[in-house]
């Protein structure tokens, strides 16, 4: 079968009648007849099929333990109401591949494998690459399983309702020590074929990217009598962190260096259109060729700007960090940081600026409460998810 006709065959599956887009978010219904698609068409090709730890499927042609493997394939899950193209495209085209070679009667020299990958958007459990970060170790069993999606459902829930054993979940050193080179055909998702006047290009970087949760607090109130001069909106909180980002990204985004932040993810308790909101949450994807920090730079100096006023002080609740980089005593050289005490927003400023100057922008949490003798301030979280 062809490319196209591959794509024909399951251009119904998880498909939006109303939209036009697809939802096929990992370990639904929808994925799971893709993934026993992908197996069929693999048999059919004489491929030998096997799933593992982590429920990505390989399809190989000759000896999946010589090592020295030429890997291609994608995935085959969505992001909510997504694109036909992202994931399958390089399903489809591998399958393709294989199956020309086959006519041609050629006999690979190195094992050849199509790999389907689980949960690579991140649409149900909001972590991109499940299935690869497990695979390659750096996401680890207990934090995956215990991943939620919208309605309260863990990924080890979703496994055992799948028919999978979320004990299983783990790295495979081995398997991937046996890959020599991984090559995948993907859709562009941009323009900037269409302005080289290019049909296909090599891609020569992936943007690093990173995911961030921000949970900002407010004091909930009538949208009709509460006074401007009153008013603790988390929303306006928000509002500021996001415009910091992108304004950030923009500055810093060019032909040479990429750079991206979007915020296309917004939680607001009670969301009525007549209440101040209680508690608002945004999720932040930024990507940049260099560096992430430029973003979360601008994120973190957002997060602790928000509703601060100069000779307020604030009581630091957590200041915690990801990452082999960090060394205990780092904060103690900048400012005599300690949980509990009582710090003015220029120590706090000193605190940030302290991480921005030492490439520490992994913070994951910053989460201030006020005197309560002086006045009150809205507590801010971030959070890094990914």
């Amino acid at each position: 079968m062809s490319v196209t006709a591959h794509l024909a065959d399951i251009a119904s599956i998880g498909r939006d009648a109303t939209s036009g887009g697809y939802s096929r978010l990992a370990w639904t219904d929808a994925d799971l007849a893709l993934r026993e698609w992908f197996i069929g068409q693999a048999s059919g090709l004489g491929l030998d099929v096997e799933t593992d730890r982590n429920g990505n499927v390989w399809a190989w042609w000759g000896d999946s333990t010589a090592g020295d493997a030429i890997v291609t394939g994608s995935h085959v899950d969505s992001v909510p109401d997504g694109g036909n193209y992202d994931g399958p495209l390089g399903i489809a085209s591998a399958l393709a591949a294989v199956a020309e070679l086959k006519r041609r009667g050629v006999q690979p020299r190195r094992p050849l494998a199509v790999a389907c990958f689980t949960d690579e958007e991140g649409g149900r459990f909001g972590v991109a690459c499940i299935g690869s970060r497990l695979a390659a170790g750096v996401l680890t069993p207990e934090k995956a399983r215990a991943l939620r999606d919208a309605d309260g459902i863990t990924l080890d829930e979703a496994l055992r309702q799948a028919g999978r054993d979320p004990g299983a979940l783990g790295a495979e050193t081995d398997r991937l020590a046996r890959i020599g080179a991984f090559v995948e055909l993907h859709v562009e998702q941009g323009r900037g074929l269409v302005d080289l006047d290019a049909s296909i290009a090599v891609g020569t970087a992936i943007l690093p990217h990173g995911r961030w949760r921000v949970d900002i607090t407010g004091e909930p109130n009538h949208a009709g009598t509460t006074r401007m001069a009153d008013r603790r909106d988390p929303m306006l909180g928000l509002a500021r962190l996001i415009d910091a980002a992108h304004r950030e990204a923009t500055e810093r985004d060019s032909a040479s260096h990429a750079a991206r932040a979007t915020v296309g993810k917004v939680r607001c308790v009670p969301n009525a259109v007549n209440a101040i909101p209680a508690e608002v949450t945004g999720w932040l994807d930024a990507r940049a060729t260099v560096h992430k920090v430029a973003v979360t730079r601008a994120t973190h100096s957002a997060a602790i700007h928000l509703h601060y006023e100069v000779g307020k002080r604030y009581k630091l609740g957590e200041v915690s960090f990801e990452g082999s980089q960090f060394k205990p005593g780092f904060l103690q050289r900048y400012i005599p940081w300690k949980a509990g005490d009582w710090y003015s927003q220029s120590d706090l400023l000193a605190l940030q600026q302290a991480l921005v100057d030492a490439d520490y922008f992994s913070l994951v949490t910053v989460q201030p409460e006020v005197d309560k003798a002086t006045d009150q301030v809205v507590p801010v979280k971030v959070e890094v998810i990914a």
